[in-house]
């Protein structure tokens, strides 16, 4: 026990000290949300002496913050609909059906990971401004499902490789389709995989700034992000407000991290164990 234990606090305090460094940045911003426009400015490390409620209030009526939170609820929906719906299907036929082409299309979709959205968001801008997608919900919709498919088409791959292939084999003897597997057999084992994929992408799209300030510059249709940003720009002087924003940004991440936490791991970790 008397190894075991210094171990123990070797890995504990490096821990310890990543978690207060990711916890102190949502606390600095709560407080300051609390904060007059005088406390934050003569000091903006203290405490705020009250809780101020209506910095929160005053944020989410300046900037029409209710409309950009339907635009957002609405998009991130729709676009993890389609994520999780080309994900499993491509996961499906990349790990399960045997074609030619299959391993170069894989490893086609791993590349893409690698490569950054500044390095296509101008060709992107404007494919998008030739098919009259721009500032419209379906064109955000399909920008974000082609940023992040690849990520999605990966870990369903990686994950339904853990499935034996005998299954497969089974169902089509008894006569199902390609199509009656994925439906029948695939998507229901694939539940879990699904679920913990379908959070990362929603987190991902949530969070999202760069491509909806790109394709979406008219302010009723904003995101939520993007709202919080050009609350900045206008507001610059009352930090307190802009802070007030970003906590109400960050408030359904926040819900989501705490209940939904094993889950995210999970898709982290999808088909970790093999393949």
């Amino acid at each position: 026990m008397s190894r075991v234990r210094p171990s123990r606090w070797l890995l504990a305090l490096p821990m310890a000290l990543l978690a207060l460094a990711t916890i102190y940045p949502l606390v600095f911003t709560a407080n300051v949300a609390m904060k007059t426009r005088r406390e934050y400015v003569l000091d903006r490390f203290s405490l705020a002496d009250d809780l101020r409620w209506d910095n929160i209030a005053t944020a989410w009526s300046t900037v029409d913050m209710g409309r950009y939170l339907a635009n957002s609820v609405g998009t991130v929906t729709a676009a993890v609909v389609l994520l999780l719906l080309f994900g499993s299907m491509a996961g499906f036929a990349l790990s399960q059906l045997r074609f030619r082409g299959s391993s170069a299309l894989f490893l086609g979709c791993l590349a893409a990971l690698f490569v950054p959205f500044q390095v296509i968001m101008v060709p992107l801008n404007r494919i998008m401004a030739d098919a009259g997608l721009v500032d419209t919900y379906p064109g955000l919709v399909l920008a974000y499902v082609a940023q992040f498919l690849p990520f999605t088409i990966f870990l369903m791959t990686s994950y339904y490789r853990t499935i034996p292939t005998e299954i497969v084999d089974a169902a089509r003897i008894d006569g199902n389709s390609v199509y009656g597997v994925y439906r029948r057999i695939m998507l229901p084992l694939g539940a879990p995989a699904l679920l913990s994929v379908g959070i990362l992408d929603a987190l991902f799209c949530w969070n999202d700034v760069l491509i909806a300030l790109l394709l979406m510059p008219s302010a009723e249709h904003r995101t939520l992000m993007v709202g919080v940003t050009s609350l900045r720009g206008q507001y610059s002087a009352d930090i307190p407000t802009f802070a007030s924003g970003v906590l109400i940004a960050a408030i359904p991440v926040l819900v989501i991290y705490l209940f939904l936490q094993r889950q995210i791991a999970d898709g982290v970790a999808a088909g970790s164990t093999k393949g």
